[in-house]
């Protein structure tokens, strides 16, 4: 299900920032501080901080993995279907054009991203399968 959350300081900023957005939810941390992290690890890696080698670093960081999503349906496979599939824990999925935060079978974003398609996602803290 979609739930609508927004953790920009910002009043009505709902676009461009789904990295610090999605991560900041997943980590329950504020918006500022992942900002800042990500700027920082950009800088050291000389790169910007929504790039995926940026915050896929800073994700290890904070003990997740990252995951491929099987290419049997690439366009049929949907972050709505990825929250019936995982009912329980965080993710971070990221779609090649958008990242979202899910938690126990919930989509949290400022916008209806249901029908989006991911090809992989973040988890922290589990083994492989």
């Amino acid at each position: 299900m979609y739930i609508y959350a927004n953790p920009n300081p910002v009043a009505g900023n709902r676009t461009g920032d789904c990295v610090v957005r999605a991560i900041a939810l997943a980590l329950d941390m504020s918006w500022d501080d992942v900002y800042d992290d990500l700027c920082l690890i950009g800088k050291e890696m000389g790169d910007w901080g929504n790039k995926n080698e940026v915050w896929g670093a800073y994700l290890k960081q904070h003990g997740f993995r990252r995951y491929a999503i099987p290419n049997t349906c690439p366009d049929c496979y949907t972050v709505e279907d990825f929250c019936l599939d995982h009912p329980r824990g965080t993710y971070i999925l990221g779609t090649g054009t958008h990242v979202v935060c899910t938690k126990d079978g919930n989509h949290l974003d400022t916008w209806n991203s249901s029908d989006e398609c991911p090809v992989f996602y973040w988890e922290k803290g589990r083994d492989d399968r």
